[in-house]
């Protein structure tokens, strides 16, 4: 296997710095989440498919069989709402150090979508998440509906990831991400109507709200979806899911330097932080190591 191109490492980095500024950029806007998230989605749609089309990315029509897509965009739409949510009622570490135990979710999920048992080291690495999550939540007692809420899109998120492991195998990565962005925008529009927001206030943002939010949109969302994909042609799914789980750690020790003392959170905070991204780490390292000997297996003697 030849040895992967600088460049491309170096682009993974940058993608998991986007994502980890993410949360950065979520509590900056000063929009409501549902319509800072309407705003992302929207943008993303246009982003995605003013590159995806010229590109012939996309060749199908965006109706064939876009039930399952659509659900799923709901889903994504709600995940974004309540971890943006989740930030604006606790801070940017609380937020991301619980969206970590979306892997908890997965190792849940995930047997269950592809008919698999569960592994027993996920067991473990799973107690591990719930230890550190318990350590996070005995020590910051403040932000109980944060955690709450960033919790709620931990699992939401580890609902769409799994979900999208399944329909990848099928249909091109680009007509999901836009159909699926498209039904976010759909599903929110009806939100906003039901609860009252849909109105001309949406597009009479702040200046400053509306920079960032282009920066959310086309930025962090479709050239880091698009940028990704083009990673992934050439670095291994081990390098690609290790480098992943960074996410937390850039965005934590971003906000601290963004944000100040507003961040600075207690010993038991950055323990159970430190617990969750162990088991991350290890589960990545353990599921390596998996693969290579299913290989060994299969290789021709």
């Amino acid at each position: 296997m030849k040895k992967p191109k600088f460049e491309n490492l170096l682009l993974l980095h940058l993608i998991v710095f986007i994502f980890g500024f993410t949360g950065i950029i979520g509590k900056l806007i000063e929009t409501y989440s549902d319509v800072l998230v309407w705003w992302r989605m929207a943008i993303a749609s246009v982003t995605i498919a003013a590159f995806a089309y010229p590109a012939g990315k996309i060749k199908k029509s965006l109706l064939k069989n876009a039930g399952v897509y659509v659900l799923v965009g709901f889903v994504i739409a709600a995940h974004w709402v309540t971890f943006f949510e989740a930030i604006k009622v606790s801070n940017v570490s609380v937020t991301l150090a619980c969206l970590s135990a979306a892997s908890l979710f997965t190792a849940i999920l995930e047997p269950i979508f592809f008919r698999r048992r569960i592994d027993s080291y996920e067991v473990i690495f799973g107690l591990m998440v719930i230890t550190g999550l318990v350590l996070i939540f005995s020590f910051e007692t403040e932000y109980k509906l944060g955690i709450g809420l960033a919790l709620i899109a931990a699992f939401l998120a580890s609902l769409f990831t799994t979900i999208n492991g399944k329909l990848i195998k099928k249909d091109n990565p680009y007509r999901i991400s836009l159909v699926e962005m498209i039904a976010g925008v759909l599903g929110i529009t009806i939100w906003l109507g039901v609860d009252g927001g849909l109105n001309a206030n949406m597009f009479f943002l702040p200046a400053w709200d509306w920079f960032w939010i282009f920066i959310l949109g086309s930025v962090c969302t479709a050239f880091a979806f698009v940028v990704s994909v083009k990673v992934m042609e050439e670095l291994t799914p081990f390098t690609v899911s290790l480098t992943i789980n960074l996410e937390p750690v850039y965005g934590i020790i971003l906000a601290f330097f963004i944000f100040g003392q507003s961040e600075k959170m207690t010993f038991g905070f950055y323990g159970g932080t430190a617990l969750i991204l162990g088991a991350l780490y290890l589960n990545t390292l353990l599921k390596k190591g998996k693969l290579k000997r299913r290989k060994s297996k299969i290789a021709p003697q």
